[in-house]
């Protein structure tokens, strides 16, 4: 990993209101932690005869993988269910800014319709809905980073 690239990654990580990462690899180990605004970088790199590893192939086209979301009730005096983001990752509403969204305030969903699309480590993966409903409220804007089991919509149940 290349200085540049670890400079990518703590902005990324600092934009998106993670307190702490860590990544180990053959050749790297990387930990980064959040102090209030300041984001101390700790770097260890294992001795130089190691091997790199093979430089894999980028597709040519996004790969989509389906993903179960997961839902959760927001509180008991309300009848509102979260649907929350099953992967840290960029949050779509739609697969481009000129296509239509997959859900909006209103939409009436069903279990397995596709309510939005995480991109993580270039991948897109379409997020399903586990419930059925309408859209009462979208909790995150369109193409912002978004934190594993961070609040999406909220659904109000058939």
């Amino acid at each position: 990993m290349e200085t540049k690239d670890i400079q990518k990654l703590i902005d990324f990580i600092s934009q998106s209101g993670l307190d702490e990462v860590n990544i180990e690899t053959s050749e790297l180990k990387l930990a980064i932690k959040r102090y209030s605004n300041a984001v101390p970088v700790a770097v260890q790199t294992q001795p130089s005869f190691i091997a790199p590893a093979p430089a894999m192939a980028t597709p040519t086209a996004p790969q989509v993988a389906a993903a179960p979301i997961i839902a959760a009730p927001v509180a008991e005096a309300s009848n509102l269910i979260t649907i929350k983001s099953p992967m840290i990752g960029t949050f779509y509403r739609s697969t481009g800014p000129d296509k239509p969204n997959f859900a909006d305030i209103g939409s009436d969903i069903e279990i397995g319709k596709v309510v939005c699309i995480i991109e993580a480590m270039k991948l897109f993966n379409e997020i399903e809905s586990e419930i059925s409903g309408k859209i009462v409220k979208i909790l995150v804007e369109n193409a912002t980073p978004v934190e594993f089991d961070q609040p999406l919509f909220l659904v109000e149940p058939v």
